[in-house]
């Protein structure tokens, strides 16, 4: 029960919130064209704002032109420009100058834990969007990564909210500082592919609020984000577009969100209850608001004071960028130095070291002779699968990173290894875990007994992890496994790198190898990045934003048995390929995904539990070594700060990211065994040492109150642990709230 003392402290940090928060929307950018837009409702006609509501093209939506209120040109997806597409159909435009930056996708850019680069990496999407006459991007994808086999995993940031939060809150801002709104996807717990278009999400409201909606909440609240995608599925029984407690009560009353909320490409299922609930454009058609929409409002159905609010948050986000006239667009080729730099720099501090038994960084006075092995040496990642994919100017493969850092100084051979899994073998209903190809698998055993070092590329493929559809395993595909033990029998240096999104098993592949990379989907200049820290020109400074587990079953959504779910009539597609194939996809068969882990999702989970892992969240080697020391805590108006010292004892220049996690000694409430809190990313030349200041915020140590609908702090003891990864926090001091 609660003392008076802790009742009376909850209301007063309640109230300070609210008012903090109102202060906070009520700056929206969004506010400062408010005479303008009643002059233009009131000079609308009804027709006029029914065509706002629903698409015109396939990437865009009606404006007024006779008011001078150009069309909303929206630009897929989150990690590059997407090409130029026909009007009314999937089938590219073969433009000569819509070639994009392929950035890193969502898993390495969270890699980085860099708010700095994710705001760079903002702002050059925004760069090339404007150059290609877009308005709204559709991204940054920041659902929580759920479970590791989720087929956009590698879209989205991370399983935990205060990650994926900060670095949503920095790409939004980098986006829209330049003149782009962004459009948030995908609103609401939108964690799964398979059924997506038909599953029921069944969750708590609290652990709703703290883990799935927080970094959707930090990005409207302290990024001013203009747009939000509502997702395909449905949240307690609603569809999202449609979902009055979403949409309305929490993302436009609780937080202050003043523009414009749009559907996925065919995800709405009302006329009436869409727009009333505060989705304002279908997309990409008009099944439900467009001429069915006008005639519910002639018929008394949907209110006029609906239809001008609808239109009212459009003419916000359209008022506030600037649009770029048609003849303007797509004139000036992009992919260009700046944008190709950011991605660099992202994909440098994204590869993750997670094993080195003294092979890396590569030694050319000893190594004369390196055998790269596996199709992801020379596989280009910008597109495959399902969904937004890149037409890229330049992306550097793997080899060709390596071949360009190593010069003459090293023979590279080059070894096929292993059939990837591609569209043919999809079209035949193949599965990626497909035995080793018994002559590839010779060829490159035989290759590996003369090499003075053998790499290894393993992982997916953008075949492999895709939208549309999850994986069914983490196991390595195409004989991967058999493959990589055969080559540790080759050779005794043998290292191995992953290239995927998300998490794989590395079981066989680490125990073979004597050093392991993950590498992710990692942009156009991923390949460069690569091989400079293979041969030391940068140290490795990625931590993985995710668990990596032993085995699928450790995973909390499967431990639960709340996924996956079981599907009676199979014939039932993916509404989003459906929808590409001109095919109908009603949902009959209605699925319940019961979160039933609760907020112990990812590393929370695995604590709680005392479950083995293959790696931690947040884990990453380096080539350096670093020693903190001295932490104290230092209370601040906003919350404390963790202040320590952070020296680098190696003779390598390199960047840690040091991380604080939070744990409640005397809660009354279901609590984690501890939680990140805060993180800063910190460069470090050669036996330098610094003094390091890591702010934690009073807002981000809340809990989500059900029964009075707001965060409030309890008060108490809380331990602060710092260090290198969640399984590595060899500081630790205890202050009281």
């Amino acid at each position: 029960m609660k003392t008076a003392r802790t009742k009376c402290f909850y209301a007063i940090v309640a109230a300070m919130m609210a008012m903090a928060g109102h202060a906070q929307n009520s700056k929206s950018a969004l506010m400062a064209n408010e005479d303008r837009i009643n002059q233009v409702i009131n000079d609308m006609t009804l027709e006029e704002k029914i065509d706002m509501l629903h698409g015109k093209n396939m990437f865009s939506s009606a404006g007024v032109p006779r008011l001078g209120i150009a069309d909303v040109e929206y630009a897929d997806g989150p990690f590059g420009i997407r090409e130029e597409m026909e009007p009314h159909s999937w089938n590219s435009l073969h433009l000569d100058t819509d070639s994009a930056t392929f950035f890193p996708t969502g898993s390495a850019l969270a890699a980085t834990w860099s708010t700095e680069w994710a705001y760079a990496y903002g702002r050059g999407m925004s760069r090339e969007a404007r150059l290609r006459g877009k308005d709204m991007i559709l991204g940054p994808a920041i659902n929580i990564q759920r479970f590791p086999t989720g087929g956009r995993t590698y879209e989205y940031l991370s399983e935990d909210p205060m990650l994926s939060g900060a670095l949503a809150v920095a790409y939004t801002r980098g986006v829209q500082d330049d003149g782009t709104a962004v459009c948030l996807k995908h609103y609401a717990l939108n964690n799964q592919e398979d059924y997506r278009g038909f599953v029921d999400v069944r969750v708590s409201d609290h652990v709703m609020h703290e883990i799935y909606l927080r970094p959707f909440e930090m990005a409207v609240r302290e990024a001013d984000a203009w747009g939000v995608m509502a997702a395909y599925n449905k949240v307690n029984g609603r569809w999202c577009s449609e979902n009055e407690h979403l949409l309305n009560t929490i993302l436009r009353k609780q937080w202050g969100f003043p523009g414009i909320v749009i559907s996925d490409w065919g995800g709405v299922h009302s006329t009436v209850d869409a727009p009333v609930a505060g989705l304002n454009v279908e997309m990409p058609g008009s099944r439900f608001m467009g001429k069915a929409l006008l005639d519910s409002v002639k018929a008394g159905k949907v209110s006029m004071e609906v239809i001008d609010q609808r239109v009212r948050e459009i003419l916000r986000v359209r008022m506030s960028v600037k649009p770029v006239p048609a003849n303007e667009a797509n004139r000036v080729p992009v992919g260009n130095a700046e944008e190709m730099k950011t991605a660099l720099e992202v994909a440098r501090r994204s590869i993750v070291l997670l094993k080195n038994d003294n092979l890396l960084p590569i030694d050319t006075k000893r190594i004369k002779n390196i055998v790269v092995v596996g199709e992801n040496a020379v596989t280009k990642m910008a597109q495959g699968g399902v969904g937004a994919g890149v037409k890229t100017r330049c992306e550097i493969t793997p080899l060709e990173g390596l071949r360009d850092a190593l010069g003459n100084q090293v023979r590279i051979t080059y070894v096929q290894g292993y059939k990837s899994f591609d569209r043919s073998s999809r079209d035949k209903k193949m599965t990626p875990q497909q035995p080793a190809d018994r002559t590839l698998l010779s060829q490159a055993v035989k290759a590996a007994r003369k090499a003075d070092l053998v790499i290894f590329f393993a992982g997916d493929n953008r075949e492999v992890e895709t939208e549309g559809s999850d994986r069914k395993s983490i196991t390595l595909p195409s004989g991967q496994d058999e493959l990589a033990v055969a080559l540790a029998k080759a050779s005794k240096r043998l290292v191995t790198v992953v290239v995927s999104g998300g998490p794989v098993d590395v079981s066989t592949v680490s125990e073979a190898s004597g050093a392991l990379l993950a590498s992710w989907f990692n942009g156009s200049m991923g390949g460069k990045a690569l091989a400079e820290v293979l041969t030391g020109s940068i140290s490795p400074s990625g931590k993985l934003p995710m668990t990596w587990p032993r085995r699928l079953e450790d995973v909390p959504a499967y431990a639960t048995g709340s996924y996956p779910q079981q599907l009676n009539d199979n014939s039932q597609g993916d509404i989003f390929v459906g929808l590409v194939n001109n095919q109908r996809n009603d949902r009959r068969q209605q699925l319940v995904a019961n979160y039933a882990e609760e907020e112990l999702v990812g590393y929370r989970w695995y604590d709680r539990k005392e479950v083995p892992v293959a790696y931690p969240f947040g884990f990453g080697l380096s080539y350096a070594r670093f020693e903190y020391a001295d932490a104290t805590i230092v209370p601040t108006p906003e919350g404390f700060d963790v202040r320590f010292t952070l020296t680098n004892t190696s003779t390598f220049d390199a960047e840690e990211v040091a991380q604080v996690y939070v744990s409640r000694l005397d809660s009354h409430l279901s609590r984690p065994v501890k939680e990140l809190k805060a993180f800063k990313r910190v460069a470090l030349k050669a036996g330098e040492r610094k003094n390091i200041s890591i702010p934690v915020r009073r807002a981000d140590l809340c809990h989500w109150d059900e029964p009075a609908q707001c965060w409030m702090l309890e008060p108490g003891r809380i331990v602060v642990q710092v260090g290198g990864s969640s399984d590595s926090l060899p500081l630790e001091a205890v202050t009281e709230m």
